[in-house]
C-alpha cells in the first residue's frame, strides 16, 4: 500500500482511526442491539427514520408498563463520540438510555445523527436540530410516530447528552431559545461531562484535535458552537434549568466548569447546577454502568427530569 494513502490523520485509540485516503476504522459503536417490545428490563423500543434522503434516524423508548393514553416526560438524547463515532443502537448507548427510561419512567428519543469525517460538522448539528423538530412536530397529536402522539408530554420536555452530545444539547437549547420550538415546553437540559473549547486551552488534548478533525471549516476555539464565551445566544438559552455533570479525573472537567461559570454570568434567567463525581474519569457511567457512582448519576438524572411532576 502507498505509504501516503495509509498515513493516519486522526486517531482516538482504542476506538477510532482515520487515514489520509479517506478510509475510516471504527472500533466502537458499530455493533447493534435490535429494537424489541417488552424486553427483560421492562422497556420497549422501535427504530424510526426521520429523513429518508439522508438516513437520519432515531431509536424511540417507552416503558413496557405504559397505559393507553398515559403521558410521560420526553427526553431527546444525543450520544457522545467526538462527532465521529457512537450510535444510539450500540450496546453502550442503548443500555444507558434504556436504564434511564426505566429509572425515570419517561419516553426517550435517541438521535442517530450522521458522523464525520464522511459527514463533517455542521451536519451533526443540523441533523440534531431536524430530529428535535421532528419530535416536537407530534405535540398536537399529529406526526408519524404513534408512541410520541399517544405518550409524549410536550409540556415536560428535556434534552440530554454526554461528551460532545452534551455540547449538542447546549446548541439545541440555544437554537430553541432563538428560533423557538413549537408546541414544546423545554424544561431542562442535562449535560454529562460535556465537551467545550476555550482559547486558553486550545489544542491541548485529543478532544480539541477531535473537534478540528470533525469540523474542518471551524474558526478554531473561538467558534461559538464550542466556546460558550463566544456564543451570543447563551443568555437566551431556551430552557429553564440546566444540570451539568463533571467527573473528578476527567480531562474535560474544567470545560464543564467553564460552561457553568459562563452560563451563570450570561444574564440567562434560569437555574444551573453542577454535580461532580469523585474518583471517576470521562463517561465512566457508560463503561461501568452498574457501579455505585454510575447508579447515583442515573438517579440524579431521573430526579432532574421528574422534579416538576408534582406540579404538572
Amino acid at each position: 500500500m502507498d505509504s501516503g494513502t495509509s498515513e493516519v490523520v486522526h486517531e482516538f485509540l482504542p476506538y477510532f482511526r482515520a487515514y489520509k485516503d479517506g478510509r475510516v476504522e471504527r472500533f466502537f459503536g458499530t455493533d447493534k442491539v435490535p429494537p424489541s417490545i417488552n424486553s427483560q428490563n421492562g422497556i420497549s423500543t422501535k427504530d424510526v427514520q426521520i429523513v429518508q434522503e439522508t438516513g437520519l434516524s432515531a431509536r424511540v423508548y417507552i416503558p413496557s408498563t405504559i397505559s393507553p393514553g398515559q403521558k410521560l416526560p420526553v427526553l431527546v438524547y444525543y450520544h457522545g463520540g467526538g462527532f465521529f463515532m457512537g450510535s444510539p443502537f450500540c450496546p453502550t448507548y442503548h443500555n444507558h438510555v434504556a436504564s434511564l427510561v426505566a429509572e425515570a419512567n419517561i419516553v426517550a428519543v435517541s438521535v442517530d445523527y450522521r458522523l464525520a469525517p464522511e459527514h463533517p460538522v455542521p451536519i451533526g448539528y443540523e441533523d440534531s436540530w431536524v430530529a428535535l423538530q421532528w419530535v416536537s412536530s407530534h405535540y398536537n397529536g399529529q406526526g408519524p410516530e404513534a408512541w410520541l402522539r399517544e405518550h409524549a408530554d410536550f409540556q415536560r420536555f428535556f434534552l440530554g447528552g454526554d461528551s460532545i452530545g452534551g455540547n449538542i444539547v447546549h446548541n439545541m437549547a440555544a437554537r430553541a431559545g432563538v428560533e423557538g420550538l413549537q408546541g414544546v415546553r423545554l424544561l431542562g437540559a442535562c449535560l454529562v461531562q460535556p465537551y467545550f473549547g476555550r482559547k486558553e486551552s486550545a489544542g491541548t488534548g485529543v478532544e480539541d484535535r477531535s473537534w478540528l478533525f470533525s469540523c474542518p471549516t471551524t474558526s478554531g476555539f473561538d467558534d461559538p458552537r464550542i466556546n460558550p464565551a463566544e456564543d451570543s445566544r447563551l443568555s437566551r438559552l431556551g430552557c429553564s434549568r440546566v444540570l451539568i455533570f463533571i467527573a473528578e479525573k476527567d480531562d474535560m472537567k474544567e470545560r464543564g466548569l467553564f460552561y457553568y461559570e459562563t452560563l451563570r454570568k450570561s444574564g440567562w434567567d434560569g437555574e444551573v447546577e453542577t454535580v461532580e463525581t469523585e474518583g471517576e474519569e470521562h463517561v465512566f457511567h457508560l463503561f461501568n454502568p452498574n457501579c455505585e457512582r454510575a447508579l447515583a448519576l442515573l438517579k440524579m438524572l431521573a430526579s432532574f427530569i421528574n422534579q416538576d411532576k408534582a406540579s404538572n
